[in-house]
C-alpha cells in the first residue's frame, strides 16, 4: 500500500493504492482518492493526515511542527559500534571483567577502562576532559561514572600484584601485566608460532613534579631534558600486534633493559623459542657479549653501528664479496625498496651488510648538496660555519683557514644506502634483511603510539595511577591495530585521520515527541561503510522506535 499522485486533466489528485495479485499478475486497486493536491497543500492537510497515521504506526516518522513539543538529540554513534565489538573480540572486556570480579568496586571498572580507551583514541587528552568529552556519544554503561571513577580505574590498572617474579629490576610487576597475558592467550591460535619479537622505546616527559619515582631526568626523546620524563617501552610480535608494554623511571638506559625484557617475555607468555629484533641504540657491549656466549638460547638479528665500530667499518664494509639481489629496483613508489645484501664472516661472526640503491643515490645527494652550500659559505670566511653540525663534519681547518676535506666525504660516500646486521640465527642473509627492514616497519606502530600517548600534561602523581594512564593508551593501540588488520585482511588501505572523520560523522537523532521517541541514523560516509564490514558489525536501521 502506497500513496501517490495522479494527473487528471489539469490537477493533481492524491491517491491511497494497493498493490495485489490476480492469476499471477500485479494489479493496482485505488483504495481512495483525498483530494486535489493544490487544496490539501493550501490547507495543510496532508500534514495532518500523517500525524494522525503516526499514532498507528511503531516507527512513524514525527513532524516537526510550531504546534508540537519535540526535542532532538543527536549524538555519535560509529566509534563505540566498531571500536566495542573490537574491545570485545581481542579479550581485553573479558580480561578486566575477570580481574575486577571478586574486588567490590561499587561502579563499573570495565566501562571505564572501556571509555578512556574510546576516548585516547579518538581525540587524546587528558582524564578530565573525558569526562566531559562522553557526552558527545552513545555508550552503554556510562551513565553513573564520575571523574574519580577514572581515576580509580587507572589506579587498579597500575596497582602491584603480590607475587613479582617475572618482574624486572625497572619495573614491578601489576594488574596490566595480567590483561596483556590474557588477551596474548586469548588471540594467540590467531598466529603462527611465535619466532620474532620487535622492541623499542619512546619518552613522555612530564610538565608536572612527574610522580613518586617514575618521573625522573634522563636522556630524552623530545628534547625536553630539563623536565622529568619516563620511558614507555613496548613488544610488538611479527605481525605488528602490540604484545606488552613496560614503563620504567626515565632515567633507564635503553641498552640496559633488553636482556631484562627478553627473559620476561619468555616466563610470561611462556614462548619457547624468540629471536629478538632490535636497532643499533638498543645494544650495549655487555649485552652483545651476553647473547653471543656459548650459553645463550635467545636468537637475536641486530643492527650494528657501521661508524664507530672500527671492525665494521675498516673489514667488515671493505669485504669485496658480491651483493645478491633480494628485491629489485621499480620506479613505482608504492613497490617495496630496493635491496641487495652480502653476507661476511669475521672473527667468530656473522655480518650482513644491506644495501639499498634508491637510498645510496639520496645519500649522495643530500650529501653534494651539503657541500655545494659549504663551498658558497667558505667564501664569507670561517666565522659563517661555526655551530653547523652539517658542515661540520666536511670541514678542515688550517691556520684560520677552512676547506673542504675531500678525504673525508669519499669516506661518508662508503656509508650511502648501507646498514649492516649481525645475527646468530640460521636464516639466510637475505631473511635475515627482511626480517630486520620489518623492524623499520614497526617504527610506524611507534609512530602511532607517540600521537596516541600525546595525553599531557598528566595530572597524575602517583605512579600506580600513572601506569594505569599509560597503559589505556597502549589498549588503545592494540584495538586500533587490530582495526588496521582487520581491513587489511579485506583488501582495504585507509588512512587513520580518514578513518576517525568517518565514523565520527555517523550518528544517531533522536526526535521525542508527545512521549513517543524515534531515533533515526544519518548517512554513511566517506570509507564509514567499509570500515563497518570490516569488523563484521551490522550498520543500524535508519529508523527505529526507541
Amino acid at each position: 500500500m502506497f500513496a501517490r499522485v495522479k494527473k487528471s486533466g489539469k490537477y493533481q489528485y492524491l491517491q491511497i493504492v494497493e498493490n495485489r495479485k490476480e492469476k499471477g499478475k500485479v494489479k493496482q486497486r485505488v483504495l481512495a482518492t483525498i483530494g486535489r493536491m493544490d487544496q490539501l497543500q493550501a490547507k495543510g492537510r496532508v500534514e495532518t493526515l500523517i500525524r494522525s497515521l503516526s499514532r498507528f504506526s511503531e516507527q512513524a516518522l514525527l513532524i516537526i511542527s510550531g504546534n508540537s513539543d519535540v526535542s532532538v538529540d543527536a549524538k555519535k554513534i560509529g566509534p563505540t559500534l566498531i571500536f566495542e565489538r573490537l574491545w570485545i573480540q581481542t579479550g581485553i572486556q573479558v580480561a578486566i571483567q575477570k580481574l575486577v570480579a571478586e574486588r567490590k568496586f561499587e561502579f563499573d571498572v570495565e566501562r571505564a577502562i572501556f571509555l578512556t580507551v574510546l576516548h585516547r583514541l579518538m581525540v587524546s587528552g587528558s582524564d578530565r576532559f573525558c569526562h566531559r568529552w562522553r557526552r558527545d556519544y552513545i555508550i552503554e554503561g556510562i551513565q553513573d561514572l564520575e571523574l574519580h571513577h577514572f581515576y580509580r580505574a587507572m589506579s587498579f590498572l597500575g596497582e602491584e600484584l603480590a607475587q613479582q617474579q617475572t618482574a624486572t629490576p625497572f619495573a614491578p610487576r601489576c594488574n596490566k601485566d595480567l590483561v596483556e597475558e590474557f588477551v596474548f592467550h586469548h588471540r594467540k591460535d590467531l598466529f603462527s608460532n611465535l619466532d620474532l619479537v620487535f622492541f623499542d622505546t619512546t619518552s613522555i616527559y612530564f610538565e608536572g613534579r612527574g610522580s613518586q619515582t617514575i618521573g625522573q631526568r634522563g636522556f630524552s626523546k623530545d628534547h625536553r631534558p630539563d623536565l622529568k620524563q619516563m620511558v614507555v617501552a613496548v613488544v610488538i610480535d611479527d605481525k605488528g600486534q602490540p604484545m606488552c608494554c613496560e614503563m620504567w623511571p626515565g632515567s633507564t638506559a635503553d641498552v640496559k633493559t633488553l636482556l631484562p625484557i627478553v627473559y620476561k617475555l619468555q616466563k610470561r607468555f611462556k614462548i619457547e623459542r624468540i629471536c629478538i629484533v632490535a636497532d643499533r641504540g638498543m645494544i650495549s657491549a655487555a649485552t652483545l657479549r651476553k647473547l653471543e656466549s656459548p650459553d645463550n638460547q635467545i636468537a637475536y638479528i641486530l643492527g650494528v653501528r657501521m661508524r664507530k665500530v672500527k671492525e665494521i667499518k675498516h673489514q667488515v664494509l671493505s669485504n669485496a664479496g658480491r651483493y645478491k639481489q633480494v628485491r629489485p629496483e621499480s620506479s613505482e613508489p608504492k613497490d617495496p625498496a630496493p635491496l641487495k645484501v652480502k653476507q661476511v664472516h669475521h672473527n667468530g661472526h656473522r655480518y650482513i651488510v644491506c644495501l639499498n640503491s634508491r637510498q645510496a643515490r639520496k645519500d649522495a645527494q643530500d650529501r653534494q648538496a651539503i657541500i655545494a652550500a659549504l663551498s658558497e659559505k667558505i667564501k664569507k670566511g670561517p666565522k659563517s660555519l661555526v655551530g653547523n653540525k652539517g658542515f661540520r663534519k666536511y670541514l678542515k681547518i688550517e691556520k684560520g683557514s677552512a676547506s673542504i676535506d675531500e678525504d673525508k666525504v669519499k669516506y661518508e660516500s662508503r656509508f650511502d644506502g648501507k646498514w649492516v646486521l649481525t645475527t646468530n640465527t640460521a636464516l639466510s642473509a637475505e631473511q635475515v634483511a627482511v626480517k630486520y627492514k620489518e623492524l623499520w616497519q614497526v617504527e610506524k606502530v611507534f609512530r602511532d603510539i607517540k600521537c596516541l600517548l600525546e595525553t599531557r600534561p598528566i595530572f597524575h602523581q602517583h605512579d600506580r595511577t600513572i601506569r594505569g594512564h599509560v597503559f589505556c593508551s597502549f589498549l588503545a593501540l592494540v584495538l586500533r591495530k587490530e582495526l588496521d588488520r582487520r581491513l587489511e585482511m579485506a583488501g582495504h588501505s585507509f588512512e587513520w585521520a580518514d578513518i576517525k572523520q568517518d565514523l565520527k560523522a555517523l550518528q544517531q537523532v533522536v526526535i521525542e515527541e508527545n512521549g513517543k521517541r524515534l531515533a533515526i541514523r544519518s548517512q554513511s560516509k566517506g570509507v564509514c561503510g567499509k570500515v563497518f564490514q570490516s569488523v563484521g558489525v551490522a550498520m543500524p536501521p535508519t529508523i527505529q522506535q526507541v
